[in-house]
Formats: structure tokens, sequence, C-alpha cells
């Protein structure tokens, strides 16, 4: 079976090549689908160039600048797999951590798998208190509306089989993303787990672009989707609905 790597792009000419580089090398039968959200740097020549080089991976571009929850609706909608997987296009989230990340799918324990920065990983970079400060309550309010024991709602690397991918009908077109995703999923009754993952955040010097407002904005769309909002729809588009009850996924990902 097949992994669809969904990767959201906006202006990581920095970093976006050797990303790419670090997900191709990774061991694994796999698709890696980059969405370019209106970058104004050289991404998306980096992503054609990237293309050109390698079958696996497939580009997409939005006209205008829409927001990270765009990006993975846009890519949600292009994969061909049978587990989807996030992954950001800076260096903050190693893709030597997708054999942990798969573990529990691959066993058939989980439908659903967060790679939680807060669980112990192998390292961990030490910077940015009041953003972890902000992490752990955004995941506490989280976890108080779906019910779910949580450590990381906000976490990039949330893992899933394809039908649940296909369910969440993504409508926040930012950050906001995170807490929608995570109330859908709890609708939807998946078996969640989580696992340490490393993690090499960066600052705002470097790039990090969620701030003090989009806390606010996550705090509105984990009241929105928890609290006021129906189940995530049927599978409409005839699509493979590989879901909650697929077979057994072990066939055919392990490492090649």
């Amino acid at each position: 079976m097949k992994l669809s790597i969904v990767m959201p792009v906006y202006n990581e000419e920095r970093t976006l090549a050797q990303i790419v580089e670090r997900v191709l090398a990774t061991p694994y039968e796999k698709e890696l689908v980059l969405v370019n959200d209106a970058s104004a740097d050289r991404s998306k020549e980096i992503m054609a160039e990237l293309a050109a080089k390698h079958a696996e991976i497939r580009c997409f571009h939005h006209d205008r600048n829409l927001g990270k929850g765009a990006a993975l609706a846009t890519g949600f909608k292009q994969v061909t797999g049978d587990v989807v997987l996030i992954q950001d296009a800076d260096l903050e989230y190693d893709p030597a951590d997708y054999g942990a990340l798969l573990r529990p799918i691959l066993d058939g324990k989980a439908d659903v798998v967060y790679g939680s920065r807060f669980l112990g990983g192998a390292y961990v970079r030490v910077h940015l208190y009041w953003h972890y400060v902000g992490n752990r309550l955004l995941t506490l309010v989280s976890n108080m509306c779906t019910n779910l024991n949580l450590t990381d709602m906000e976490t990039c690397y949330k893992v899933m089989k394809v039908g649940i991918a296909r369910r969440l009908d993504i409508r926040s077109r930012t950050f906001a993303v995170e807490p929608e995703m995570t109330a859908k999923i709890a609708k939807l009754r998946a078996r969640v787990y989580e696992v340490p993952i490393t993690y090499s955040g960066r600052d705002y010097a470097e790039g990090k672009k969620i701030g003090l407002k989009d806390a606010f904005i996550a705090v509105a769309a984990i009241l929105r989707w928890s609290l006021f909002a129906g189940p995530p729809p049927p599978i409409e588009d005839g699509g493979p609905q590989r879901g909650l009850n697929a077979r057994n996924p072990r066939e055919g990902l392990g490492p090649r």
C-alpha cells in the first residue's frame, strides 16, 4: 500500500529542497503532493525543478494565498495512497520519524496517529517558552471539548487512513485547521494514538509564521468544530472508502 505525503508550501525557498530530499529518502512506496499557497519567493520554481527530477512528486498551485488549511484541503483531494501524512515544508519536523508514526497504523491498532513534541522524543529544541505554553493551553481546551487526551493537538505530524482524510472536508483556511481536524477525528470515533517525535523548532527570525492572533483563531475553531458542528460528511466522490474498517494496511507499506 502507498503513503501519500501532503506538504503545504508558502515562501519556503530556503528549506524546500532539503526537506523534499529527506522525505524522498524514506524507505516507503510513496507520493509527495506539494501545494504552493501562492508563494512570493522561488518556491514555485524549486517545486518544478524537483518534480522534473522525481516522479513521486506532484505539484499544485493556488493563485492567491489562502492559508495552510486550504493547502491541506487541496492536497487531500489529490492523494492516491492508502495512508496520508502531513509534512511541513520547513525543517522543524524530521521524516526520520515516519517509522514511529506509521507503526500504530501498520500494526492495526490506530486509524489516526499524532506525533507529539511533548512526549519525550530523541531531542527537542529548547526555546520560545510562551509558544510552548500556548500549545499546551490550546491542547487542554481542545481535549476538554473533544474528550481526547492528546498532549499536542497543534502538531504538524498527523497521519491517517485515507478514508478518514477524505471525510474531514476541511473548511478552515488558516492554522485553525489543526483544531478542526482534531474535532472531526474525535467525532468519527477514530482510534487515535500519539507517538513521541523529534522537533527542531525555528524562531520568527528563521521564518516561523504562527503568532498570538492564531491562538485566538484556534480557540474559536475548537469551540466551533467541537461543540456546534455536526459530524463529518460521508464520502461522496466514489473514491476509495478505506477508513475505520480498512484491511490490514501493513500490506506493502513497510520499508522497502
